[in-house]
């Protein structure tokens, strides 16, 4: 299996090589040069497989340059019950109306982020480890995926962690998550700015060849390929534990802000799986619900992102969105540099022509939830069910719900624990217990260790030669 840029320039990549590179260097995503077919025979072997044996089956075919023996023992330590909570991983359950929700948060920092950055973290220290380099990782985060990446990474050897979040915009708990950690080779800071800003400075760094390559700089964010791949495993497990047999069609609903979750979903169904619809869940930064409504992709810059109760979607550039644009052009990488030269320029484009190939081929649909619409969810279904959502699960239950067609099974995606949002669960349902586990019951009295800065990447730049050197 070898990998291209959606850019086009860049020369074809192995795994491992992809892995440690984050964007490419001509400025696009890296893909699969074609996906794996997934027929019926192949899907009805996987039907009984366990987490691990799946993802093996499911990685090996993109890993092809990692030894089978040695994925197999990245995979076994990445998915077990003592870091997931249970053997299943990403068990189903379903709600008094039919809609399932796949339960993608009893990793390590209680968001769904741990599945693909605990894979991440254990891949990373073993390419590092057979070629002998070191790597540091700069990352931005609206929420889950700096602390998702943090202790998957704290304590690696030959990885530093840069993991940049907007100042004041998290919650009180995915502050201490990420702030209270105390390990040397993790570095927070904190941009005055939006989750946007964060995301142009990696991308500024990553575009900057000679500090890139002087200072080893790498991605955990999602548009690390790595992360994708981990993600693909979930749509399988999950469809099966929701049918019974591989004659039957279900669709995922997933909160996306940055689209890395459904890209995955994305991959999936072009892979084979049975797959409806794809239907992504935004809140009000909703530049994808109007992409997949009319066809128009108008980035908003960070001064028109709206800071939301559902903050690990305050996004308004999808960063893996080039991904399933350069699909839906048939893989043309010119086509895919002139589009997204006019989103750099901020005027964004508009493919309305190619609504129905959107709707029809890719089979994406979406909606879009409110503050009121995700308190209403979340008040419905703890009378009803005697269980907490997050507010972004509850985003996708509520845009699942208005979106389901007749006979339709829906799994929404869950994006984390309710127990990183006691605001707005509160102002949900009331001062209730919110569940947590024990070792993180004092989280946010913990000293926290932090760096204030302003929406610069020369002065990212420059904290991170300092710290280095």
């Amino acid at each position: 299996m070898k990998y291209i840029s959606t850019r086009g320039q860049t020369a074809r990549k192995q795994f491992s090589e992809v892995l440690l590179m984050g964007l490419a260097p001509d400025g696009g995503l890296m893909l699969p040069e074609s996906y794996p077919e997934i027929g019926p025979a192949i899907l009805h072997e996987w039907r009984g497989l366990s987490y691990p044996d799946l993802a093996f089956s499911i990685m090996s075919l993109f890993a092809t340059d990692i030894p089978p023996a040695d994925l197999r023992d990245i995979i076994d330590r990445t998915y077990n019950a003592e870091i997931f909570g249970s053997d299943e991983i990403t068990p189903v359950r379903t709600l008094r109306d039919g809609i399932r929700i796949q339960a993608l948060s009893n990793g390590p920092t209680l968001a769904f982020k741990d599945i693909a950055m605990q894979f991440l973290g254990n891949a990373f220290e073993y390419v590092l480890a057979k070629e002998g380099k070191s790597l540091n990782i700069l990352g931005a985060t609206s929420g889950d995926t700096g602390s998702a990446a943090e202790y998957a990474l704290r304590g690696k050897d030959g990885v530093n962690v840069f993991m940049m979040s907007p100042e004041g915009k998290m919650s009180a708990f995915q502050r201490a998550q990420m702030y209270s950690l105390q390990d040397e080779n993790i570095h927070n800071i904190a941009i005055e700015g939006m989750f946007d800003d964060c995301q142009d400075i990696v991308k500024a760094l990553q575009n900057d060849a000679h500090f890139k390559e002087e200072y080893r700089i790498s991605t955990v964010n999602s548009i690390n390929w790595g992360r994708v791949l981990a993600q693909i495993v979930y749509y399988f497990y999950g469809y099966f534990r929701a049918t019974t047999s591989n004659e039957q069609k279900v669709s995922f609903c997933v909160p996306s802000g940055n689209f890395g979750n459904v890209c995955a979903g994305h991959i999936a169904r072009q892979m084979g799986l049975p797959i409806h619809r794809l239907i992504v869940a935004t809140n009000e930064n909703d530049v994808l619900d109007q992409f997949f409504k009319t066809g128009e992709y108008r980035p908003r810059n960070a001064s028109h992102t709206y800071v939301t109760s559902s903050p690990s979607m305050d996004i308004s550039k999808a960063s893996n969105f080039e991904r399933f644009i350069f699909d839906l052009m048939e893989r043309d990488a010119d086509e895919v540099q002139t589009l997204w030269a006019e989103v750099g320029v901020g005027k964004g484009f508009d493919l309305g022509f190619m609504l129905d190939t959107i709707h029809e081929k890719y089979g994406f649909v979406s909606g879009k939830s409110l503050h009121r619409n995700r308190l209403e969810v979340i008040r419905q279904v703890y009378k009803e069910e005697g269980e907490l959502l997050d507010p972004h699960t509850a985003d996708g239950v509520k845009v699942a719900r208005e979106l389901r067609e007749a006979g339709e099974t829906i799994i929404c995606l869950e994006t984390a624990l309710p127990a990183k949002f006691a605001e707005t669960i509160a102002e949900a349902v009331g001062e209730v217990e919110i569940p947590r586990p024990a070792k993180l019951a004092s989280l946010e009295d913990l000293p926290q260790r932090v760096t204030v800065m302003p929406a610069n990447a020369e002065a990212v730049k420059q904290l991170i030669r300092d710290t280095l050197a």
